[in-house]
């Protein structure tokens, strides 16, 4: 069975950004629905069952440019008293309508704080290793919900 819209499809990947490798694994998801990266989605697009392919995947179809207005500085009062609030750190501000939004801590410099809302991977090119490990049909509660249910699932 080949990797096509609705297609439920797992991979086994290594992800590396200028030759490190930052993360490994495997998952399963939903084809065509918007759960990967659109530069992987399309690189699996028609791929079989037990195949291994190499992907690049530039920054406009992975996490996009690097957004110069996501970069502030915030007074250091606006982080909890107890939080450790240092470069590298990881945060969750919320938007207007009360979704998270997931922050990095660049810089602390005294009683003012440079932070990041871009995604860590932002304006970076991807390097991906893969192998497609099964492809399935999507059940309709799958398609309804637009994701996979393995192992167990809750709403």
């Amino acid at each position: 069975m080949k990797v096509g819209q609705d297609k439920v499809v797992t991979i086994r990947y290594t992800l590396q950004v200028e030759g490190e490798v930052l993360d490994q694994g495997e998952l399963s998801y939903l084809h065509g629905h918007g759960n990967l990266i659109r530069g992987l989605e399309e690189a699996l697009e028609g791929r079989e069952e037990g195949e291994a392919f190499q992907a690049h995947v530039p920054a406009e179809k992975a996490y996009g440019p690097h957004d110069p207005e996501g970069v502030q500085v915030v007074p250091l009062s606006a982080f909890p008293e107890d939080a450790e609030v240092a470069p590298g750190a990881q945060f969750y501000a919320q938007d207007m309508e009360g979704n998270p939004m997931p922050l990095t801590v660049v810089e602390v410099q005294g009683e003012e704080v440079t932070i990041d809302f871009n995604h860590p991977l932002a304006g970076k090119d991807l390097d991906f290793q893969v192998e497609v490990v099964k492809v399935r049909e999507a059940t309709p509660e799958e398609l309804l919900h637009g994701h996979v249910h393995e192992g167990g699932h809750s709403h």
